[in-house]
């Protein structure tokens, strides 16, 4: 009597191990997408900031999805790679 209580207090530890391990292995990538698109979208506000500001000296970068997800990814770095990209390809 006393044995199969135990067998399935051990039954639910690990179950309750496996779901732990399927939850940590499947929502690291769903994070990392999360993080991705957060990060996109905060580079699209700088660059609207940037175009808006940059406006006065002539600064403009198109806002688009390759732009933003760039910036949200670099941050400052990509901002300046689009920038420069944009200087060398206009020249």
């Amino acid at each position: 009597m006393f044995g199969m209580e135990y067998d399935v207090i051990l039954a639910y530890i690990f179950g309750l191990i496996l779901l732990y391990i399927a939850g940590w292995v499947l929502l690291g990538p769903l994070r990392f997408v999360f993080k991705i698109i957060f990060n996109s979208i905060l580079g699209g506000i700088a660059l609207i900031i940037i175009n808006f500001f940059g406006g006065i000296i002539g600064l403009h970068i198109g806002v688009n999805f390759i732009t933003a997800l760039v910036t949200g990814m670099l941050g400052i770095p990509g901002m300046s790679l689009i920038l420069l990209l944009q200087y060398y390809l206009k020249a």
